[in-house]
């Protein structure tokens, strides 16, 4: 199968269980994040709509796809986090699942098509693009890196190694920008300096869908 190894329902189940955890453990440092720049809020929302989207899928039917769970995580994201981060990321999962349809299992440019379809979503609703200090400073690196890493031929876990390591790149990069979404624009300059606590629970998530793709490898 081109890209690698195959996905399926089980992989999703694992991405959102690590998302989940990961977010759990650094709730704390995401609302330090927020605090600097917006309504220290982040952590806990994130947080609460991962813990509700890990209670959805323990309840929903064995049998369903992979794009049918992440349909239900992005509307239970949607449904449970305030602020900017639950319609966005809710949107995002909502794009990468329609984009999945009823496929049972899918490789890894079927992934990666996915995460475009994902990124997609956020830059329409969020009207961001690179360089503004916001989620798609993380998300939209490993989109790229993502797909042209599969294109030269890697396999899917060393081509989301490469992803995740642009992510977390891109959310470091976010330091030095200021601002001109969200809550954060309000500060103008004062932006500068901080990182943004959007693009690093992102990377949080890149992370973890490396992480459910190398175990299920």
């Amino acid at each position: 199968m081109e890209g690698g190894a195959s996905v399926d329902a089980g992989t999703v189940r694992s991405w959102m269980s690590a998302s989940a955890a990961a977010i759990r453990e650094q709730r704390d440092y995401l609302t330090q994040l927020d605090a600097a720049i917006g309504d220290a809020d982040h952590g806990a929302n994130m947080d609460r709509g991962f813990t509700a989207v890990l209670e959805q899928l323990d309840a929903a039917e064995a049998s369903q796809p992979p794009g049918k769970l992440l349909l239900t995580a992005g509307s239970t994201l949607v449904s449970t986090v305030g602020g900017a981060s639950g319609p966005l990321w809710g949107t995002a999962l909502r794009r990468a699942g329609r984009a999945l349809g009823e496929e049972v299992e899918f490789d890894g440019p079927q992934l990666a098509a996915a995460l475009e379809a994902a990124l997609g979503g956020v830059v329409e609703l969020g009207a961001a693009a690179e360089g503004e200090k916001t989620m798609v400073d993380s998300l939209a690196p490993a989109v790229r890196t993502l797909r042209e890493q599969l294109a030269g031929g890697s396999e899917l876990g060393p081509a989301l190694a490469a992803a995740r390591a642009a992510s977390e790149e891109g959310m470091r990069a976010t330091v030095p920008l200021q601002a001109t979404k969200g809550r954060a624009s309000y500060l103008g300059e004062r932006s500068i300096g901080h990182q943004d606590p959007g693009a690093t629970s992102t990377a949080l998530i890149v992370a973890a869908l490396e992480q459910a793709i190398s175990r299920g490898a």
